[in-house]
């Protein structure tokens, strides 16, 4: 049992305990780069749904030749999950049409369907879970919304 215990404690003494210190000879340095400008960043991903539009591009796109209407502002809860697509149910339409909706705080901006709730304007708006996704949105809260018929 004697001979066990030395041939532990000589082991130990061969393995390299401080490999992780830096000033340990033989460590290899590490170059890494820091971004500048000439850094390329990532595209937005415009099959997703999703962009980073504001209302002044929105402004920029009706001068394009696209129309763009700002319809008001809502609150939007989570609406039906089993409804696939990227839609807003709103009193603020009275007919199924294209649109957008964009953060009241300005932390996204999506094209959806915009969907006739027949309620009234101010009756809030339920907006889908992929929709919700895309914007990024907290599924349990209310978010506050602008809305933009094209």
């Amino acid at each position: 049992m004697l001979f066990c215990g030395i041939g532990i404690l000589a082991g130990c003494a061969l393995a390299p305990l401080d490999r992780w210190n830096p000033n340990t000879p033989g460590t290899a340095d590490i170059v890494v780069a820091r971004p500048d400008s000439e850094t390329p960043r990532p595209q937005a991903r415009p099959d997703r749904g999703a962009d980073t539009e504001g209302s002044s591009d929105l402004a920029a796109n009706s001068s394009a030749g696209q129309s763009v209407a700002g319809l008001g502002e809502t609150l939007a809860n989570l609406g039906s999950p089993t409804e696939p697509g990227l839609w807003l149910r709103t009193g603020l339409v009275t007919r199924v049409q294209q649109g957008r909706v964009a953060r009241a705080d300005g932390n996204g901006t999506i094209r959806v369907e915009l969907r006739p709730s027949g309620a009234a304007p101010s009756a809030g708006s339920q907006l889908s879970l992929a929709a919700f996704r895309a914007l990024d949105a907290p599924l349990t809260q209310l978010v506050k919304l602008r809305v933009f018929a094209e």
